[in-house]
């Protein structure tokens, strides 16, 4: 690599270190660190237990905001400082050590913007996913069916856990719905990009005419919600039905009635598990996923309500179309809001869908901090 080259990458990090200290306010976070400390010296501090222990955890987060910064910019500063030594004296084995640093730095660049695209409320939570195909039949089944195992590919790739919890498959192939836990630190975070309709055109294989088909189904992506998030569910509020299990779930299916749905009737939201044998774990899960979903659908309602107050455009966000994939008469997946495209068809449908979280990670950034 040429001293040049290596002046330019720098550069481009500069540019890129200037903006994260834009969205950052560190004199405030410093300050709001102080006077967390303030409150920690104070004699009373412990008497109440949980609020002290908010206040340890919040001090705890601005202290990591900072500090990562702090380490970032004292990275690039040493590089910087390196490099004006490799121009006033150039040298090969400065200029090879200089070079590596420069790769590690830039590793180092990105992991600290992949910690602050991610560091939205409940990023760092699991994920519950739901498919669900739109009319059209087996051609939509199917699709519903690929897309499950392009996130199960995914998640493979992230280190993820996926879980089924309900599978209910298709008359002749597919699925008719799918509802599944990913567990892994930022499940959620890069897994909510997937949220809304996703677009299918392809050559049928299902008709013999081999005419060229759209299909659409539709898939959900919310957080799993912890202890810490208090969701009261009334008895009288629930029908609970149990029946025997369908699909993908082991050998010990449609032998006993273990599966079990969840009916919130004020709301109609219903929530299903047959992936345990046992009748009591699989309402318990479905307790959970209910728990998770009425808690999401609040805090749609509070999101929704200050879009109103602030005059912003509604989006349809579960009902809006956010990717498209064409497999005839070329190959194109696009992402209709970043506008992130790829005509490697195969390579995503094979759970390469990071460059796709990403555009919509630093899409999600820009729209809350607009330059």
């Amino acid at each position: 690599m040429e001293i040049s080259e290596i002046q330019s990458a720098l550069a481009k990090l500069a540019d890129r270190l200037a903006h994260f200290r834009g969205s950052l306010d560190l004199e405030s976070i410093t300050e709001s660190i102080a006077l967390n400390e303030a409150q920690m010296q104070e004699p009373d501090f412990w008497q109440d237990q949980s609020k002290a222990q908010k206040l340890i955890s919040e001090n705890n987060r601005l202290k990591e905001k900072r500090d990562s910064f702090l380490a970032l910019d004292k990275a690039y500063e040493d590089e910087a400082t390196a490099l004006e030594l490799l121009r006033e004296e150039p040298d090969a084995d400065l200029q090879s050590e200089v070079e590596y640093d420069l790769a590690d730095l830039q590793a180092k660049f990105h992991d600290y913007e992949m910690a602050l695209l991610l560091s939205a409320q409940y990023d760092d939570h699991n994920a519950l996913l739901e498919i669900h195909p739109g009319a059209g039949g087996t051609e939509a089944m199917d699709w519903g069916q690929m897309l499950l195992r392009m996130y199960q590919r995914y998640a493979e790739m992230q280190g993820f856990k996926f879980i089924i919890n309900n599978y209910e498959p298709g008359e002749e192939a597919g699925l008719k719905s799918l509802s599944a836990r990913i567990v892994g630190k930022n499940a959620y975070g890069m897994l909510k990009s997937e949220n809304g309709v996703h677009r299918l055109v392809r050559i049928s294989p299902f008709d013999s005419a081999k005419r060229r088909h759209t299909s659409f189904a539709s898939v959900e992506v919310i957080p799993e919600i912890d202890d810490s998030i208090k969701i009261d569910l009334d008895p009288k509020d629930l029908r609970i039905d149990v029946y025997r299990s369908s699909g993908a779930g082991g050998q010990h299916i449609n032998k006993t009635s273990s599966a079990v749905r969840i009916t919130h009737l004020p709301t109609k939201i219903v929530a299903t598990s047959q992936a345990q044998r046992s009748q009591i774990q699989n309402r318990e899960t479905a307790l959970n996923e209910l728990r998770a979903k009425l808690f999401h659908l609040e805090e749609e309602k509070k999101r929704q309500h200050k879009q109103e107050l602030k005059g912003d455009q509604m989006e349809n966000g579960w009902g809006s179309q956010i990717r498209s994939y064409v497999f005839h008469p070329y190959n194109l997946v696009k992402d209709l809001r970043t506008g992130y495209e790829t005509a490697d068809t195969s390579g995503v449908m094979d759970g390469k869908l990071q460059n796709f979280v990403y555009a919509y990670l630093q899409w999600l950034l820009s729209k809350e901090n607009p330059e």
